[in-house]
């Protein structure tokens, strides 16, 4: 990601706000991240964020619906490597609201689209978590 983007230069303070506890301040941040957007590429980024601060499982699942599909819509090789977490990131927002056919199928396309995820810190965490989903698969609930 470009750090001198608008979009993912509030991210990176909201996630700052966020690592330092002040979420209502991270929240804002992501909203205008989100309100700033003037792609597909930026709202993606922007939706990802806002889904973390939201009050119901239900708005989570509908901001990672939305950033899931501002990614599909993105056309190019910038978001290849997220879609793993996204995918993964629908999938725990399915288990909340107790739809675990749902929650199997996207940790199935998490699983299948992690190969995509780029080496480094980032990927390790993704590929580690998409372990961990696919250990607990079975598992009643999701």
């Amino acid at each position: 990601m470009d750090p001198e983007n608008p979009v993912v230069r509030l991210c990176v303070q909201g996630m700052t706000a966020e690592a330092e506890g002040r979420n209502e301040d991270a929240h804002a941040l992501f909203q205008q991240a989100w309100d700033t957007a003037a792609d597909d590429y930026e709202a993606c980024v922007a939706a990802h964020y806002l889904a973390r601060h939201q009050p119901t499982p239900g708005e989570t699942l509908r901001w990672n619906q939305e950033c899931l599909e501002r990614a599909d819509a993105v056309g190019d090789d910038r978001v290849r490597g997220f879609h793993a977490s996204l995918h993964l990131n629908m999938c725990t927002a399915y288990r909340a609201l107790g739809e675990a056919d749902k929650a199997r199928e996207h940790l199935a396309l998490a699983a299948a689209r992690v190969g995509d995820v780029p080496e480094g810190p980032y990927g390790d965490g993704v590929r580690s978590a998409v372990a961990a989903a696919l250990r607990t698969a079975g598992t009643p609930g999701l």
